[in-house]
């Protein structure tokens, strides 16, 4: 896949706000992100899931779809799903205009997402098992949102350090958040329904506390 896409999940009627979901990938991989993909599928679930609850409150849900798997540092000047991200980003402002947005990220995706938070569409970023290392910057976070679920039996991204990062970002975002999933692992498969309550209750409520302001 030469260009990255979104599946476009859009309520009837002038939407109130949009859920960016950004999915899963790999630190290195150019390999492109096709229908195989275990970490689009399973972005691709919970968006079904979900989507219900989103259009009733009239917000549009859609998703990512990288150009490639990886996080790939060192190969562009930016990292890859960054780079896409912001892409649809400008394509939400150019289809919908000034509309509040909130990032919601699985994995490598809540790292893209607290990347790209300092987009002025950006009202808030929701964490889902994040890939965010000790060194991940905090500050694109400011003033915004952040509510960040893991599991403390994760063996691919780490509870500690996402625990580390939240107390970070407390000190930047209006809000900082972390919900203990328990003793469950990275890829979502237990729980599911807890997941998608997180996912979904926390990016509406952020789209709602922004309209109030």
């Amino acid at each position: 896949m030469s260009a990255p896409q979104l599946r476009r999940l859009d309520g009837t009627g002038a939407p109130a706000g949009l859920v960016l979901m950004l999915h899963g990938g790999q630190e290195s991989s150019l390999d492109p992100v096709d229908e195989r993909s275990a970490s689009w599928r399973r972005a691709l679930w919970m968006q079904r899931q979900i989507a219900r609850r989103a259009r009733a409150q009239r917000v549009g849900l859609w998703l990512l779809r990288y150009r490639h798997r990886g996080w790939n540092a060192g190969h562009e000047p930016v990292p890859a799903p960054v780079t896409d991200a912001r892409w649809a980003l400008e394509e939400a402002r150019r289809l919908l205009g000034p509309l509040p947005v909130v990032l919601l990220g699985h994995s490598m995706g809540a790292r893209t997402a607290v990347a790209v938070a300092d987009d002025p569409l950006v009202t808030g970023v929701v964490a889902l098992a994040p890939w965010l290392p000790a060194d991940e910057r905090v500050d694109p976070l400011a003033g915004k949102r952040f509510a960040a679920a893991h599991g403390r039996a994760d063996r691919i991204t780490s509870f500690g350090q996402t625990e580390v990062f939240v107390r970070r970002a407390t000190a930047v975002a209006a809000t900082a958040e972390l919900a203990d999933m328990g003793r469950i692992g990275h890829y979502m498969l237990r729980r599911v329904r807890a997941w998608n309550d997180f996912a979904i209750t926390r990016s509406l409520t952020f789209l709602e506390e922004h309209a109030g302001r």
